[in-house]
């Protein structure tokens, strides 16, 4: 036998069980830090990693379910595109628009002095038609005719409004009403500016 075990089994007993529980020691602490702890520390990436799948897939799952409203709002918020689409006039209705503001003016009493249409400003995928205008009549017709243009059924929005030379003029109160009304129209491809084409 061999020398070194045969002093380790003349060892007393009390010295034999120290060896022992040292390799014992020895190998827990190689089987710990050899296999147990990585091993944990991967199980709690999984679980941190399975936890946030499990948060993303309740997510992803409020999203699904909240699809049938959000086609809802979809389609509604596409009808009022198709409706604010017919709002705006294309180049061919602007002189029919015109003509109707200066109808309104004229329905509601009042005087053109002055109706001078201005050149269009191009925007992304429509242009801005404004209007200079100066009217006379009472205050009554002036409001009149601001809730006619309201009521058109194109996009005409008012805007620089002052009130001028108001007088009284038998028992009426006459003034001249300068104000800037400005409609819109679609741009055709061809008018596009280049940027917008690209969007």
């Amino acid at each position: 036998m061999d020398p070194k075990l045969e002093t380790l089994f003349r060892l007393p007993n009390k010295q034999k069980l120290l060896i022992l529980l040292l390799i014992l020691m020895v190998e827990g602490a190689g089987y710990y830090f050899l296999f147990f702890r990585p091993r944990q520390e991967e199980s709690a990436q999984l679980t941190e990693r399975l936890g946030a799948l499990q948060n993303e897939v309740r997510e992803k799952q409020k999203i699904a379910d909240n699809l049938p409203r959000l086609r809802r709002e979809y389609d509604l918020l596409n009808q009022e595109l198709q409706r604010a689409m017919t709002e705006l006039p294309n180049q061919k209705e602007i002189p029919t628009l015109l003509t109707g503001i200066t109808t309104a003016g004229k329905a509601s009493g009042l005087d053109f002095l002055l109706f001078r249409p201005k050149g269009e400003e191009p925007k992304d995928f429509y242009a801005a038609v404004p209007v200079d205008i100066s009217v006379a009549g009472t205050y009554y017709e002036v409001a009149n005719f601001f809730i006619s243009v309201g009521n058109l059924p194109r996009i005409v929005n008012i805007g620089n409004v002052s009130f001028a030379d108001i007088r009284d003029v038998g028992g009426r109160t006459m003034l001249r009403v300068n104000c800037l009304a400005t409609t819109f129209r679609f741009l055709d491809k061809k008018e596009l500016p280049h940027d917008a084409k690209q969007k």
